[in-house]
């Protein structure tokens, strides 16, 4: 299945995305995408509740606004420096553990609203990412077992504000938090969904120029081994999101760096995760 939530910011209605590109509101099934969907085996009894009652469930209009396909998730892991290429234009060692970081779930929000530019921000940069989303509880899992604990699979902007980053001390998280940071989806894609999730292609473009261009095959460390990685030191809930890193391309990789400046317009996709597109505004408080 392809999940969707559908509505306003705030009142987002569940339903789920049809191989003919409709969008079907599932309400009647009784739960959003959270933690309690996703821990209770949500995905197989929508799969059940579908076949008695998809013909009879109501699209939702053309023109609505796609929300983050999920429930804010009780938090978002991310790995640093996960391609090689983008730890080389960083001027960063390959790491020989997975570089783990957070995003403050407020960050999160629907895949095609406006990218927020902070107040005072002069660096702020896109990075395309491929998302897991967690479907069981995960603690000290083996690699062998890791994949049983996935939900699905999303596209995810890793927006990132690089002075915040990295010049103003302390950790990266208040480089990776501002509101609007974390646009999720369009969907999330079940596994069943996805061919090979280790050969996805995956692409970013800013203002119609092709900024990244590159393909699941250059992580570093695969999902198998962030999920297993992860779950030695924290518990990963159902409906948590890891977004595993983002290859070459990044703006502030160029020479000269190239930031986001308001009316911008960044588009990405990855491969089966559909695509998303955000205009950069500034903030207005």
């Amino acid at each position: 299945m392809k999940l969707i939530r559908v509505g306003k910011s705030g009142n987002e209605v569940p339903g789920i995305l049809l191989d003919n590109g409709k969008r079907i509101d599932v309400s009647g099934f009784g739960s959003d995408y959270n933690e309690e969907f996703f821990g209770g085996d949500g995905i197989e009894l929508l799969g059940q509740w579908l076949k008695e009652h998809l013909s009879a469930s109501p699209e939702f209009p053309d023109d609505e606004r796609y929300g983050p396909p999920i429930c804010r998730p009780s938090k978002i892991v991310c790995i640093g420096l996960n391609y090689r290429d983008h730890a080389a234009e960083s001027n960063m060692d390959i790491p020989e553990e997975p570089i783990i970081f957070f995003k403050s779930s407020s960050s999160f929000c629907g895949p095609n609203d406006d990218v927020i530019l902070p107040r005072n921000s002069k660096k702020t940069d896109w990075e395309v990412e491929l998302a897991i989303v967690i479907g069981k509880k995960a603690s000290y899992v083996s690699k062998e077992d890791a994949l049983n604990h996935v939900a699905g699979y999303a596209l995810h902007n890793d927006y990132s504000e690089r002075e915040f980053q990295l010049e103003r001390g302390g950790q990266w998280v208040k480089g990776k938090s501002c509101d609007s940071f974390a646009p999720f989806g369009p969907f999330l894609a079940t596994p069943d969904q996805v061919k090979d999730i280790n050969k996805l292609n995956m692409w970013l473009k800013v203002n119609g120029q092709v900024k990244q261009d590159a393909n699941t095959s250059f992580m570093i460390f695969d999902i198998p081994h962030i999920i297993s990685y992860l779950s030695q030191f924290m518990s990963l809930l159902p409906g948590d999101v890891i977004s595993t890193g983002t290859p070459a391309g990044v703006g502030i990789g160029f020479d000269p760096p190239q930031f986001i400046s308001e009316g911008d317009v960044i588009e990405l996709g990855i491969e089966g995760l559909g695509t998303s597109s955000q205009k950069a505004v500034n903030c207005s408080l």
